[in-house]
């Protein structure tokens, strides 16, 4: 039998079900914890913006991927092709209200005309945060600072920060740029190296027109940059703030094929990982200005959220923390529905998740659909139970049962789930 178009998601766009959206949220609101650590503040943009504020911005191919078009009051609108460019905005509308230093973090969801394939979606989330208004290598360590501490916070422990500084980059490939090659060009060709071999960057800088001695020779010189003294203090600095030295992995092939980096430039990678890199960034100090709004310094990186989610539910980490109800209060005799309600009350008082069972009926059927939804606790409450005070606990993984107060069954789930 078809399913009905008008009964299935878009092409590009996802529903995520019970079990999934509860991961996710349990990854961000571990990142969004981070981020208030680390004195962050939120930001929410709007889903629509101007279409001029949008397009122009990312160049002409991006353009073809903002979504556009009018309104019911006819003006040229597009929805959020991602969250720098709002952003600035944003820096650009109510400076008198913002601090001069202002940190902030933003998880939304981005929209993107692009043709849909494994792991790229035209509805996906981005999750950004930034220090805007200071040039000080310590606004750069704070960065990595808190990188590092949410990958320890979702359990990703062996996430590695890949760095290096544009700057140094620009002063090792200068002399290899020619009017044929330009230096983003190399850059772009390196970019790949954690990708492909280096054969396959040489010849592809053989035929962007390098000379074959020359593509060699930038891959050798790469080979040999040492590390800069504005990174080394930055390096420093984080160490500091309690990242460890061996986290932090100095890589002077590491590129970010995007032009407006102007400084520090890392990515998150996890070892021997299929994920790719889970998050990146690095100090771009002329992007705000040159997207419209005001001449601010700015320091920040973008997570690969939906990959992170993956990566989580990958090592099974988690899933103890998402399940969505704890306790499952049966009801097997209409006459004892309000021992039950009250039983109900009392666990939710207690910040246990609690579900009652709509109607009453066989403690077997209950438990049955206790197990489709794997909650672990349920508590039964028959005459002997209602008369001496009591509840009956049964452990739903083990099938151990015991009758005690409420009281005394709220303190051992609560136990149980620590």
């Amino acid at each position: 039998m078809s399913i009905s178009p008008t009964l299935q998601t878009l092409k590009g766009f996802r529903d995520f079900l019970p079990a999934e959206k509860r991961l996710r949220d349990l990854v961000a609101d571990k990142i969004k914890q981070t981020f208030q650590k680390f004195g962050f503040e939120p930001l929410e943009t709007p889903t629509l913006e101007y279409a001029e504020l949008l397009l122009g911005k990312y160049g002409a191919e991006a353009d073809k991927l903002v979504y556009t078009f009018s309104d019911r009051g006819d003006r040229q609108v597009g929805l959020r092709y991602d969250q720098t460019v709002p952003t600035a905005r944003v820096l650009a509308q109510y400076q008198h209200l913002l601090p001069k230093y202002f940190r902030r973090y933003q998880i939304q969801n981005v929209f993107r005309a692009d043709k849909p394939q494994k792991g790229r979606y035209r509805e996906f989330t981005q999750c950004d945060a930034d220090i805007f208004g200071s040039q000080a290598a310590l606004a750069d360590a704070e960065i990595l600072a808190c990188v590092f501490e949410i990958f320890q916070n979702v359990g990703l422990t062996e996430a590695v920060i890949a760095i290096n500084d544009r700057q140094s980059l620009f002063a090792v490939l200068s002399p290899f740029a020619t009017s044929l090659v330009s230096i983003s060009s190399i850059i772009q060709s390196i970019d790949k190296l954690d990708k492909v071999s280096p054969e396959t960057v040489i010849a592809e800088l053989i035929a962007k027109g390098l000379e074959t001695t020359a593509a060699t020779s930038v891959i050798a010189e790469l080979g040999k940059a040492a590390i800069s003294d504005n990174l080394s203090d930055i390096v420093q600095k984080t160490i500091s703030l309690g990242v460890p030295a061996e986290k932090l992995k100095f890589t002077p092939s590491l590129a970010r094929g995007l032009d407006y980096y102007t400084g520090m430039i890392f990515e998150i990678n996890l070892a021997e990982s299929e994920f790719g890199s889970l998050g990146g960034g690095g100090r771009y100090d002329h992007l705000i200005s040159q997207l419209g709004g005001p001449d601010i310094p700015a320091v920040g990186f973008g997570l690969g959220f939906d990959r992170i989610v993956e990566a989580v539910k990958a090592k099974n980490l988690g899933t103890e923390n998402t399940l969505a109800t704890q306790v499952l209060v049966t009801i097997f005799d209409a006459a004892l529905t309000q021992p039950a309600l009250i039983a109900a009350r009392v666990l939710r008082a207690t910040g246990l998740r609690t579900e009652i069972f709509p109607s009453p009926d066989k403690l077997s059927k209950q438990f049955k659909y206790a197990d489709t939804k794997q909650i672990p606790w349920a508590i039964i409450i028959g005459e002997t139970e209602a008369s001496q005070n009591q509840v009956s606990l049964k452990n739903l993984k083990t099938g151990a049962q015991t009758s005690l107060t409420l009281e005394a069954a709220v303190s051992q789930i609560t136990q149980s789930s620590i």
